[in-house]
């Protein structure tokens, strides 16, 4: 299994050396740069390219949040885990919206952060269900037909509407049609908004 290259960007050394503990018996996983702000992060990230970034939310000089926002506008758009102390629904909306595909409070076990970050090297999320919870609130509860269930559970792999028209056998503009009214069914603006919904939901799983 080809080794997933991890970049770290948190401000305190002893989190950073808790992970270094936590990796050190998984030889699939190696950690190839730490950074100890945001700023350095992102520029260790346009040298190191590295498969997945795990960073905190609270950063010197620039924010994690605006860390998220750049690193995902890149050439190689990063997948992020955040693995923050904040459990708040404020911090986890903003940072997934920004672009993390991963949720994580620094209580969780060494295993889960491991699962984590091979889910997202996968292009999965994962938002454990303390993180969906605190979602709740912002998802509204409405009936979607079967169609478009099927497109949401595609748009939730990351499909683009070409690929869920291959895969549902129908146009791509009919597809257009469902992503729209879906969308303005649920009152959200965007894919990442309408995944959140998915997940919180329980319209889909990721293991």
């Amino acid at each position: 299994m080809k080794q997933i290259r991890v970049l770290l960007i948190e401000d305190h050394f002893l989190a950073r050396m808790a992970l270094h503990s936590v990796f050190a018996s998984q030889p699939q996983i190696g950690i190839v740069g730490e950074a100890a702000d945001g700023e350095q992060g992102i520029e260790m990230y346009r040298t190191l390219l590295p498969d997945v970034v795990v960073l905190d939310l609270r950063l010197p000089r620039v924010s994690g949040f605006d860390v998220i926002r750049v690193l995902r506008k890149e050439r190689h758009p990063a997948r992020i885990v955040v693995l923050s102390n904040y459990q708040g629904s404020e911090d986890i909306y903003r940072a997934v919206q920004a672009g993390a595909m991963a949720y994580l409070t620094k209580d969780v076990s060494g295993e889960e952060v491991i699962n984590a970050i091979q889910n997202v090297y996968r292009h999965l999320r994962y938002l454990p269900r303390i993180a969906l919870d605190r979602l709740a609130e912002r998802m509204p509860a409405v009936e979607l037909t079967p169609r478009e269930r099927e497109v949401l559970t595609c748009i939730t792999q990351g499909r683009s509407n070409r690929e869920i028209a291959d895969e549902l056998g129908i146009a791509e503009k009919t597809v257009r049609i469902h992503v729209s009214s879906m969308l303005e069914k649920l009152g959200v603006r965007d894919r990442t908004q309408a995944t959140i919904y998915a997940l919180q939901r329980g319209l889909v799983h990721f293991d």
